[in-house]
């Protein structure tokens, strides 16, 4: 199991109430229903229009279950940005 930090970012670091906090998972999927759990309500709704980096790159369209996390490694979560 790695070890990690997930950091949330404008409406997810709102619903998580937190800017970052550890993951201890195999998987993408694995942090991100961790987090669900933690969070409940608010998060789980936002979660579904993010995007993530993981250790600096996009995840894209993969299966969340097929993203392995590395032990210190860092997943970014991002929800959709208003531009101006």
């Amino acid at each position: 199991m790695a070890v990690g930090t997930i950091r949330y970012w404008a409406a997810a670091k709102a619903a998580a109430g937190v800017a970052e906090e550890p993951y201890a998972a195999e998987s993408l999927a694995e942090a991100l229903d961790g987090a669900r759990l933690r969070h409940p309500g608010e998060l789980a709704r936002v979660l579904r229009r993010c995007s993530f980096l993981v250790d600096g790159d996009p995840v894209g369209i993969r299966g969340h279950e097929t993203v392995r996390l590395a032990e210190g490694g860092t997943v970014e979560v991002l929800p959709p940005f208003a531009g101006g």
